[in-house]
């Protein structure tokens, strides 16, 4: 707590400080588990993550009310799984202080693949092998390899954009055929789509023109219809996503403008001289102002008109 912070301004703390140790007995998923997910490359990724370095990341856990010693499992199913199948029979956790129902995992930020590359550069740069992290992560030492490469060819400008986003890896392998200022292009608009795949990228690929590229395509006759209905839909996206932007700048405060206008109104009809003036010259302007005036709410307000 520093000096300007009061105990009933002081931030709450998520968890509790010091990690315990649970019996994996006394913990109780709120999800099934299927034993088709052992199967999985990530669960695979994970069992060989914790037998060759162990728990990293300890599962996230919260008491249950009225039963001692038993804890609802908020994050962490499938390192649980692990440890089970390694015949663990207790675990380290971190104990939230938040009431049961708090969905964990949708505040849970996961490694983007820029995030997972410098994880590995950073690994490789100590001196562990390509080898011996692929097999730590159960991977192929070419992927790992994949993953030290990734950002090869791409602008700082794009890596900056996409750094945290669930870019996938075949995405930016897309990307790296286009040009600096044409990354910047793409990756504003996957940013502003929210639409990270490759399949997107590709078709952005398609769209731009031999200048654009880092090896224009040779040998290929150009498609001037597709590729202009495609330089059409991009100036669109693009347009669309610049007056989203700005409508998500100034929607509240045209609330406010329209909020205050509205009890304006409502002061101005309600004075019964004024009434009987526009009732008897401007009839249209009385009816229009007592109608906005009437106005439970303004669209967006979550109450209903």
């Amino acid at each position: 707590m520093n000096d300007h912070e009061t105990p009933d301004t002081a931030p709450l703390i998520g968890f509790k400080l010091e990690t315990i140790r649970v019996p994996i007995e006394n913990i109780v998923p709120l999800k099934v588990f299927s034993p088709s997910t052992k199967k999985t490359q990530k669960y695979q990724q994970i069992a060989a993550s914790i037998r060759a370095v162990g728990l990293v990341e300890p599962p996230v856990v919260s008491a249950v009310k009225n039963r001692k010693s038993s804890y609802y499992l908020l994050d962490g199913l499938l390192r649980l799984e692990v440890l089970k199948d390694m015949g663990e029979r207790e675990v380290e956790c971190l104990v939230s202080t938040d009431d049961e129902s708090y969905t964990y995992n949708k505040r849970l930020n996961r490694l983007a693949a820029v995030q997972e590359h410098k994880m590995v550069v950073r690994a490789m740069e100590w001196g562990v092998p390509a080898e011996e992290l692929a097999v730590t992560l159960n991977l192929q030492a070419t992927s790992i390899k994949r993953r030290f490469r990734l950002l090869d060819g791409i602008c700082k400008e794009a890596e900056d954009l996409l750094s945290d986003k669930p870019c996938p890896m075949l995405t930016f392998e897309v990307i790296k055929k286009m040009k600096p200022f044409r990354q910047m292009e793409v990756a504003e608009l996957m940013t502003g789509q929210q639409n990270y795949s490759s399949q997107f990228a590709r078709a952005l690929l398609h769209a731009s023109t031999p200048d654009q590229l880092v090896v224009p395509k040779a040998g290929v006759r150009e498609k001037s219809v597709a590729r202009s209905q495609i330089l059409k839909l991009e100036r669109e996206l693009a347009s669309l996503q610049t007056k989203s932007l700005f409508a998500e700048e100034t929607f509240g405060i045209d609330n406010l403008v329209l909020t205050v206008t509205k009890g304006y109104l409502a002061a101005l009809v309600g004075k019964l001289k004024i009434a009987n003036w526009l009732g008897k010259n401007r009839p249209e302007y009385l009816a229009e102002f007592r109608r906005i005036a009437e106005t439970a709410s303004f669209p967006g307000n979550g109450a209903a008109r």
